[in-house]
Parts: C-alpha cells; structure tokens; sequence
C-alpha cells in the first residue's frame, strides 16, 4: 500500500462534503507532477485529505477506490475516485508539520503548491499518530 496526499480548498470540496457521498472522483488536478502521482497510485491505497488556503490541515483519511482514468471533461488530464475511511480526532496544522524535524522532507514542507503527493510509510504512521490515530 502506498500513501498520499490530497489538498482541497474547503470552498470547493471539503472533508464534510466528501463524507456526504459514496465516493468521488478527485478532479481539476492540472499540474503534471500531481498527475503523475495520481497515476501511481492503486485501488486500496490511502491519503490525507487536507483542506488548504485558510485552514492549512490534515483533516481525515481517504481510500483510493477507482485507479486513474481519463477525465471526461478534458482527456488530456485524469482523475482517481476516493472514498472517506475516518475523519483526524486532532487535525494536524501545516505549523505543527513545519516543526517537526522528523517531516522536513514532505512535499508539503517543500513544494506547497503541490496538490497531490506521496507521503512515506514511517512519516504516514507518524502523521496519523499526531492526528491521535494508532495508524
């Protein structure tokens, strides 16, 4: 299994509205890295589900639950379906990640404008254990 991370601004998609519905594909994803990550990743694998902008925060945990496939409103770009497995007891800050030294080499840290990235097993427990999850 591999770990992701997916940003969402709260006004468009949030935590709450994924948590309304079955499942949902993740679109208007256009930036080629992030699409190359959403093509790596495989029915079973999970992801923090992060609101941006405002908030800044790990906010629940999602299933990737349909692989990549084409976009319908523009075949050039791809979506993936994800499904809300667990909300985060305590969200997890943008701030609280830049403190710790143990996280410094996420994307998040690195490359904040990237809206969809992996996440390493050791930093994904770690993370869920600050969100108060065991794993």
């Amino acid at each position: 299994m591999n770990y992701w991370l997916l940003k969402s601004e709260p006004s468009t998609w949030s935590w709450e509205q994924q948590c309304q519905v079955q499942s949902e594909p993740w679109n208007g994803v256009r930036n080629y890295q992030a699409q190359n990550n959403m093509k790596a990743m495989a029915v079973g694998d999970r992801a923090f589900f992060y609101h941006s902008v405002k908030e800044k925060q790990i906010v629940g945990i999602v299933e990737i639950c349909k692989a990549f496939y084409p976009d319908p409103t523009d075949t050039r770009w791809g979506l993936v379906d994800i499904k809300a497995i667990t909300p985060l007891p305590q969200p997890i800050t943008l701030e609280t990640i830049k403190k710790d030294p143990s996280l410094q080499h996420l994307a998040l840290v690195r490359q904040s404008r990237l809206s969809v990235m992996p996440i390493d097993a050791a930093s994904w427990k770690h993370l869920c254990h600050l969100g108060g999850l065991s794993s």
